[in-house]
C-alpha cells in the first residue's frame, strides 16, 4: 500500500490544550487483550489477524469498511454466561445488540434463550429456528400485529410495559384461546452510573411502570385479574454499560419488596425475576469489566439475601446480556483516506466509513480504541481523531487516540469492540451503503450479513 508523505501533526500530549491527554503509549503495536476478540493477534510482520487470517486478505476479499466477528469468541462468551448461571437461571441474549440468523443458530446451539423487541427481530429468530418458548418479547410500544404474531408463535414470555399493553395482550391471548406468560417491567428509581440516554430505571423515561406511587402494584392487580395472562414475574433493567454492581443491589431490594407486597396482598409468590442486562465491556484499556461468573455470583447472592429477609422463596433469575457477549467479539476494519494535521491540536484521520456504521460516538459520546492493522510501525505516536466521510461535523469514530506518525492513505486501521450496537444501529446517511458482517473461524471467513448495494437502495425508492 502506498504511504504518501504528509506534514507531521502533534506528537506529544503536552502541546495540546488544557493538558487533558495522558502520555502516548510506549508501544503502538501492542494489543490490549481486554478490547480485542480472543483470536486477534499480530503476525510476524506485525499485521493484524483474526481467526488466523490476515486483515489485508480480508480487506481484499470483503472490502472496507466491514465488521469482522470472531465466531469462536462469540460462542465461548455465550457458553461462559450459560455456565456461570447454571440450570437454575435463564440467560436471554439481548438481540438488539446484534442479531442475524447465524447468531440465532449459534445461540440455539450454545443453549441460550433470546430476547427480541420488534417484529423484525422476532421474524429473524423464528426463521433461524429458535424455539418460540425460548424467546422473550420486549418493547415499550408493541403493535397489535406484533403482539398477535408473538402470541400465535407461542413465545415464552411477553414483557408488559404499560397499562394499555396489559389489556392489549390479554385481549389478543383470549381471542386466540390461550393464556400468555408475561412479566411486568417496572422502573425502580435507580440511577445507573452511565450515560443519561442509556440509564433506564429512573422514573423520567419511556420504559416500564414506576414502582413509585403504587403504579407497579396496580399493574400487578390488573394482570392477575385477566384470564388471558399468566403473570410469572417482575422485570427490571437499570441501564447499559454498567460496571458497578451497587445499582443492581438497590434494584433487587426494591423488586423483592414488590414481590413481598404481592404475596401479602394476593397470596401469590411470583416464580421469576428478571434483572435485565447492561453489564459493561472494555472499549478502552481503562475499562475493567467483570467476568460472567463474578456477575452470576453477585446477582444470585443479592437476590437470595433479599428474599431471605422478606421470607420469600428465591425466584428463578433471568439476565439479558447482549453487548457483554457480542460486543468484544468484533472489530471494524477501515481504510484511511486522508490524513489532515492541525498544527498544535491533533491530526484528523478520515476513513471510508463513519457514523453510518458506528453512531455511538456521536449519540452517546462513546469512547473507542483504534490500531494500525495492516503493518507494523516504529514511528513516533501522534494524537489523532478518527472521523468518517459523512457531511456532518459530529461524524467521529474515535475522539482521541494515538496512532503512528507515519500513518498514510491506504493504511488499514481497526476499531475493536464494535460487535454491539454498531451494525444494528447502522444507517444509510448520505446514502452510504451499510457494511457486511463477516464471521471468521479457524482460518475461514464467511459473510453472515452481506454488504448493501446501490441496487438495494434504489429498490426501496419507488417514487
Amino acid at each position: 500500500m502506498s504511504r504518501s508523505a504528509h506534514p507531521a501533526g502533534p506528537r506529544h500530549a503536552d502541546v495540546l490544550p488544557e493538558g487533558q491527554y495522558s502520555a502516548p503509549p510506549t508501544d503502538l503495536n501492542a494489543l490490549d487483550s481486554k478490547v480485542w476478540a480472543e483470536t486477534v493477534t499480530r503476525d510476524t510482520d506485525g499485521v493484524l489477524t483474526v481467526g488466523g487470517i490476515d486483515v489485508r486478505r480480508l480487506a481484499e476479499e470483503f472490502g472496507t469498511p466491514a465488521y469482522f466477528l470472531d465466531e469462536d469468541d462469540f460462542r465461548a462468551r455465550a457458553r461462559s454466561w450459560r455456565t456461570a448461571f447454571g440450570d437454575d437461571a435463564d440467560v436471554f441474549y439481548a438481540g438488539k445488540a446484534f442479531l442475524s440468523r447465524a447468531v440465532v443458530r449459534w445461540l440455539h446451539e450454545e443453549g441460550l434463550n433470546l430476547d427480541v423487541c420488534s417484529g423484525g427481530e422476532l421474524a429473524t429468530a423464528l426463521s433461524a429456528g429458535m424455539p418460540a418458548e425460548r424467546i422473550a418479547f420486549h418493547g415499550n410500544n408493541k403493535s397489535t400485529d406484533e403482539i398477535r404474531r408473538a402470541v400465535e408463535a407461542g413465545v415464552g414470555r411477553i414483557v408488559l410495559d404499560s397499562f394499555q399493553e396489559i389489556v392489549r395482550v390479554a385481549h389478543i391471548a383470549q381471542e386466540l384461546g390461550t393464556r400468555q406468560r408475561v412479566q411486568i417491567r417496572i422502573t425502580v428509581g435507580v440511577e445507573a452510573h452511565t450515560h443519561e440516554f442509556i440509564a433506564t430505571a429512573h422514573e423520567d423515561q419511556k420504559f416500564g411502570i414506576p414502582l413509585a406511587g403504587g403504579q407497579a402494584a396496580e399493574a400487578v392487580r390488573r394482570a392477575l385479574t385477566l384470564d388471558g395472562l399468566e403473570l410469572i414475574g417482575i422485570h427490571s433493567h437499570i441501564g447499559s454499560q454498567i460496571f458497578d454492581m451497587s445499582g443492581f443491589e438497590v434494584a433487587a431490594h426494591r423488586v423483592v419488596g414488590l414481590l413481598r407486597d404481592i404475596r401479602d396482598e394476593h397470596g401469590v409468590e411470583l416464580p421469576e425475576i428478571d434483572l435485565g442486562g447492561g453489564l459493561g465491556i472494555a472499549y478502552t484499556s481503562d475499562d475493567d469489566p467483570r467476568e460472567p461468573h463474578e456477575i452470576a455470583k453477585a446477582l444470585t447472592e443479592i437476590v437470595t439475601r433479599e428474599c431471605d429477609a422478606a421470607r420469600l422463596a428465591t425466584p428463578r433469575i433471568s439476565v439479558e446480556p447482549g453487548r457483554a457477549i457480542v460486543g468484544p467479539t468484533a472489530f471494524t476494519l477501515y481504510e484511511v483516506g486522508t490524513v489532515k494535521p492541525l498544527d498544535g491540536l491533533r491530526t484528523y484521520v478520515s476513513v471510508d466509513g463513519g457514523m453510518s456504521d458506528n453512531i455511538r460516538t456521536a449519540l452517546y459520546d462513546a469512547e473507542y480504541s483504534v490500531a494500525l492493522a495492516s503493518r507494523v510501525s516504529e514511528a513516533e505516536p501522534m494524537l489523532c481523531r478518527v472521523v468518517g466521510k459523512h457531511c456532518e461535523s459530529g461524524d467521529i469514530v474515535v475522539k482521541d487516540a494515538f496512532l503512528p506518525g507515519d500513518l498514510a492513505p491506504g493504511d488499514l486501521i481497526a476499531v475493536p469492540a464494535t460487535g454491539a450496537y454498531c451494525r444494528s444501529m447502522a444507517s444509510n446517511y448520505n446514502h452510504v451503503l451499510r457494511p457486511p458482517v463477516v464471521a471468521v473461524r479457524d482460518g475461514e471467513a464467511r459473510v453472515i450479513v452481506r454488504r448493501e448495494t446501490e441496487e438495494d437502495l434504489l429498490r426501496l425508492d419507488v417514487g
